[in-house]
C-alpha cells in the first residue's frame, strides 16, 4: 500500500513539469518590434490580450487540476496511513492473543502435569496399600498354616498316643475314621 503512494506521487510532480513545459510551447513570447507604425501595435495588444487570457483561461484550469490532483494525493496518503493503523493496531491484538494462548496452554499444560504427578503418587499410595495388604494376607496365611500344621502335629501325636493305648489294652477302636466300622 505504501508503494502505491510512492508511485502515485512521483507520477504527480512530473505531470505539471510537462504542463508548464506544454504551456511554454503554447504560448509564445511576445517577440519586440521597432515598428512604429500604430495599427501594427494596436493589432499586437488586441492579440496579446486575447492571448493573454486564453493563457490565464489555462492557467487557472492547470492550478485548479493541480489542487485536485494535490487533493487526492493527501486523501490517498491519508487512506493508506489510516490502513496501516488498522494493519498494525490489528497485528498487535493478535499478537496479544496469540501470548495469551501460550500462556494459558502453559498454564494449563502445568496444571494437566500436576494432576498426573498427584495420580502417579495416589497411584503409588494405593500400590503400596495393595502390597502391605498382600504381605498382611500372606502373613495371616502363613499363621494359619503354621497353626494347621501344629494342630495336625498334636492330631498325630494324639493318634499315636491312642493307638499306644489301644496296643497296649488290646482293644480295638470303637470307631473306624475312613471306614465307618
Amino acid at each position: 500500500m505504501a508503494e502505491e503512494t510512492k508511485k502515485v506521487e512521483p507520477e504527480l510532480v512530473p505531470a505539471p513539469e510537462k504542463d508548464i513545459a506544454e504551456e511554454k510551447e503554447v504560448v509564445p513570447e511576445p517577440e519586440v518590434k521597432t515598428d512604429d507604425s500604430k495599427a501594427l501595435v494596436v493589432t499586437e495588444k488586441v492579440a496579446d490580450t486575447a492571448d493573454e487570457k486564453e493563457v490565464s483561461t489555462e492557467k487557472h484550469a492547470m492550478l485548479e487540476r493541480l489542487e485536485t490532483e494535490k487533493r487526492m494525493s493527501l486523501i490517498t496518503a491519508w487512506e493508506e496511513n489510516e490502513k496501516a493503523k488498522v494493519e498494525n493496531k490489528n497485528c498487535k491484538k493478535l499478537a496479544a492473543l496469540s501470548s495469551l494462548e501460550v500462556q494459558k496452554k502453559a498454564s494449563l499444560e502445568a496444571e494437566l502435569k500436576k494432576m498426573e504427578e498427584e495420580l502417579e503418587k495416589k497411584k503409588a499410595e494405593c500400590a503400596e496399600k495393595i502390597k502391605n495388604k498382600i504381605a498382611a494376607l500372606h502373613k495371616e496365611t502363613e499363621q494359619k498354616r503354621a497353626m494347621l500344621e501344629v494342630k495336625k502335629g498334636q492330631d498325630l501325636i494324639k493318634a499315636e498316643e491312642l493307638a499306644k493305648k489301644y496296643r497296649e489294652k488290646g482293644l480295638a477302636p470303637k470307631k473306624l475314621g475312613f471306614f465307618g466300622v
